[in-house]
């Protein structure tokens, strides 16, 4: 190995390793006789570029894969790659327009052609992006949802649903979006409030001089209105029974029916009626057999069914027939009004209630063994608190709406007859041979048959995804799916969890019997430090590859950690990415301190060295087993924050301390060969969350061969621990911390060596370690302090320091005093942040650990400062 350079430079480090685990296939993975463990990715969007959400997600997947791997587990990570049919169509419609090229003048085999190249262009993209912050996927499964194996799954499940009569064909209400032109289900709508307004309007009685007023947000559905309705119990409207009323402007006569669905107390107790453009008016449609009027064209501007407005957008409409309502004396009044609108998850526009021929999956059976899977565990949320949402969506499920008007994606295999009806097939010859049999014609030709213009939702391809990635659906019980199914852990954002998680449940039960997976980690969102989602629009949201560039992809990837507990939004912030690097650069310059020793083979082991191998083989322990249980509760921020505090704290701090030999003075074998061990442990357990550094370490810690890799470094076991060790060090730091406080607060250098009085109970099994980490002349065990002393408290013992008859009583009381005042000062700043709740739940674990060293400090420095102004009075 060539020597380490001076200071660390990730740049340097990361590709090295990169490439070098590649060269010697360490992410592979083949069944054999070791516990499997699987992990597959939540594919990103062939459209996708590497954001924080993808970082932070992917993090997490290497931490716990590269840990199963140094647990002894055949861990497998399955890289792929979404089609996205929505985002990518968009993408290459927007691209071929700005060539001159329109989406309506291409066949849909011409217009697959772009798509196609298009992908094969940009698919790669994210994966590549995935391999600088070092996920250790094997890349030989890369799978992409419209390869043949995973396209052939789908097109099979669909014809086994149809055929079980869990998929049909029906006109139904639907999301329509108006941009994208396609159905949406109804987990693709996000609701947004919005100041809107309420349009009063005057419907005259037919015959009468007479009119009611009806309340809508949506003045221009009037085109499309075939009723009103009342509720049979309000007396002020018994006397419009069998009445009929005018539709404002478009003068249709219109029935008033009669329904207790009406509100009486909402709006002025009259409900418009437009059964193509609602819901609930669809279903008082179907009820009372009115008929429907669509007034939209797909694109969201009025039909010529509409009759008025024809071709004009539908919002431009609203201004316009408000004015045109007002003009005709038909508009009563117009309020100012909250109220929530639905709005495309994909393209962003208000969606558009819609009667559109669509085929749906029926999900109440496939909801029930889903639901039963994780409300008793069988499957397991982290955090838990998830468990209500699944629970409430499952209950209230609806049936799903899988077919999208797009050609990017799986066509759906129906295929017409030229005489009328379908048929479900997996392939065209299938479909032939079926249509035949159904028709009873013998003569009928693929070129007769019209297969179904539109393409499958992509979710219906992701759901299958932990089995068609292991090719389970076309070839069940194979090797591999036998193998590596249940997957093991499942990490992705709470914001899916009705798209993906519960559908790929429900696919698990239906097509194996069995889970898809053990356990499911929601990641939180990342926000930025003022609680803002990142989003391109807000330009709050950095560039991931930059942060690398900067930082290096271990200090990014321990950044996010630091401030991710599972389930919890993530206030980011580059200072933990600075963090991140900082401690990388504590990491090295370890390492650089104790491979620059100079052993002696002749030289004994000092009795401190004995004593700190002892406590930091406990402390390790400790630390080894408070990991594993926290990684068992998926309390992977925590675990992190355990490990970063027993290298800094413990290991740089204390240990590396008690053992450095003097300058330019060598080091005992047995002290340096227990130090390259706990370095070694370290390492290892640092690696899942750092995997660069750590293997550029690991390999210069011994001669290394050729393919060796930390990375199937054993994880350390921990081991039983004398808590008597540990317990004793920690009274031996606070003491040292005492004596370091009262040279800072005298100004007494550190190489002038100090006497330390004890008076009261102490324990001397550490005096050596006392001596060497503050410079004691001597330690004796006295009855009363002198009084110019400066004295400190460690529990019920007092610890003093005579400081001679050169002291000044008056300026020393003056300056305590100053320093006093200053202490109390910051330690209520301290508190002030503590005693916020939103702080304390929101703010970062490290940040708020910080916090509460701070107060521990400053209690104990106000403390021993009080003790000193009581000293110097006496």
């Amino acid at each position: 190995m060539n020597e380490l350079a001076t200071k660390y430079n990730p740049a340097d480090v990361e590709e090295k390793w990169y490439a070098y685990w590649l060269k010697n296939g360490l992410f592979k993975s083949k069944p054999d006789g070791r516990e499997p463990y699987t992990v597959v990715i939540p594919p990103p969007n062939v459209t996708g570029i590497l954001h924080m959400g993808h970082m932070l997600n992917n993090t997490i997947q290497d931490i716990l894969v590269r840990r199963a791997r140094m647990e002894g587990k055949n861990a497998c990570w399955v890289p792929g790659t979404d089609h996205a049919s929505i985002a990518t169509e968009a993408k290459v419609v927007n691209k071929l327009a700005a060539q001159g090229i329109k989406k309506s003048d291409l066949t849909r085999e011409e217009f697959l052609k772009y798509a196609w190249e298009w992908k094969e262009e940009h698919g790669g993209i994210i994966l590549k992006q995935l391999q600088k912050l070092g996920a250790s996927c094997d890349w030989d499964r890369t799978a992409f949802t419209m390869d043949e194996v995973r396209s052939k799954s789908v097109l099979k499940v669909f014809v086994d649903l149809y055929n079980k009569g869990l998929i049909y064909r029906g006109v139904r209400m639907v999301n329509w979006d108006p941009k994208a032109l396609t159905a949406l289900s109804d987990e693709e709508v996000i609701y947004k409030e919005e100041h809107s307004k309420l349009y009063y309007l005057r419907y005259y009685i037919e015959g009468e001089d007479k009119y009611i007023v009806v309340a809508t947000t949506r003045p221009e559905t009037i085109l499309g209105d075939t009723a009103v309705c009342v509720n049979p119990n309000d007396p002020r409207y018994t006397f419009l029974k069998g009445k009929k009323v005018i539709v404002p402007l478009v003068n249709r006569v219109i029935p008033i029916i009669m329904d207790d669905y009406v509100d009486i107390e909402f709006g002025t107790g009259c409900l418009k009626v437009t059964p193509a453009h609602d819901v609930n008016d669809y279903m008082l449609g179907e009820k009372y057999n009115l008929p429907t009027i669509d007034i939209f064209n797909d694109n969201g501007t009025i039909s010529e069914a509409g009759g008025l407005y024809i071709g004009m957008d539908r919002f431009d409409v609203r201004k316009q027939i408000a004015k045109d309502l007002q003009a005709a004396n038909l508009l009563e009044k117009v309020e100012d009004y909250d109220n929530k609108v639905g709005y495309s998850e994909r393209t962003n526009v208000v969606i558009e209630p819609k009667l559109s021929m669509q085929w749906f999956v029926k999900m109440g059976k496939l909801a029930e063994p889903a639901l039963k899977a994780v409300m008793n565990d069988d499957i397991k949320f982290h955090p838990d608190k998830f468990k209500n949402t699944y629970r409430y969506w499952m209950e209230n499920i609806k049936d799903w709406c899988i077919s999208r008007q797009l050609w990017w994606g799986h066509r759906i295999p129906a295929y017409y007859l030229p005489q009328g009806g379908f048929v479900v097939a997996e392939t065209p010859e299938e479909a032939l041979t079926l249509a035949r049999k159904k028709s009873g014609d013998n003569s009928l030709q693929l070129s007769d048959l019209r297969q179904d213009e539109d393409c499958l939702d992509t979710w219906f391809s992701s759901w299958l995804w932990p089995i068609s990635l292991f090719d389970g659906i076309n070839h069940p019980g194979n090797e591999e799916i036998k193998y590596y199914y249940p997957t093991s852990d499942l990490v992705t954002g709470p914001d899916i969890i009705f798209f993906w998680v519960a559908r790929m449940i429900m696919a698990g039960y239906e097509y194996t019997g069995e889970k898809p997976f053990k356990n499911v980690y929601f990641t939180g969102i990342v926000r930025d430090k003022i609680g803002r989602k990142m989003s391109k629009s807000l330009g709050n949201s950095p560039d991931a590859l930059e942060l690398i560039k900067t930082y290096g992809a271990d200090g990014v990837r321990m950044g996010l950690m630091l401030a991710a507990p599972a389930g919890n939004d993530i206030l980011y912030d580059d200072a933990l990415c600075e963090q991140g690097r900082n401690f990388n650069n504590k990491i090295w310059n370890a390492f650089r301190l104790v491979k620059g020793w100079t052993v002696d083979e002749k030289l004994e082991q000092p009795q401190t060295a004995q004593i700190a191998v002892k406590w930091f083989d406990a402390q390790l322990s400790r630390t080894l087993a408070e990991v594993k249980d926290l990684f068992g509760k998926y309390r992977l921020s925590e675990a992190l924050m355990a490990i970063y505090r027993l290298f800094w704290d413990e290991f740089s701090s204390w240990y590396l301390e008690m053992i450095k030999p003097g300058y330019q003075q060598p080091i005992d074998r047995a002290t340096y060969e227990a130090t390259l061990t706990y370095f070694d442990a370290l390492l290892r357990m640092l690696h899942p969350f750092m995997p660069f550094i750590t293997e550029e370490l690991w390999q210069h810690l011994y001669e290394r061969k050729e393919g060796e890799s930390i990375m199937y470094a054993r994880m350390p076991e921990a081991h039983p621990v004398d808590d008597e060790i540990i317990n004793r060090f920690e009274t031996t730091k606070q003491i040292v911390a005492g004596v370091r406080t009262v040279r800072l607060q005298k100004g007494i250098v550190n190489k002038e060596p100090l006497t330390l009085q004890i008076i009261g109970a102490h324990d001397h099994t550490n005096d050596c370690v006392l001596t060497k980490m503050t410079n004691l002349s001597s330690i004796e065990t006295i009855d009363e302090k002198d009084p110019a002393a400066a004295s400190f408290r460690v529990h019920a013992t007092e610890y003093a320091i005579p400081l001679g008859n050169n002291i000044d009583v008056e300026a020393e009381l003056k300056k305590l005093e100053g320093e006093l005042k200053y202490a109390q000062g910051f330690l209520k700043t301290v508190m002030g942040k503590l005693n916020n709740e939103r702080f304390v739940q929101n703010a970062p674990e490290a940040v708020v650990a910080m916090e509460r060293k701070k107060k521990a400090d400053a209690e104990e420095k106000i403390k021993s400062i009080e003790e000193s102004i009581a000293a110097l009075k006496k």
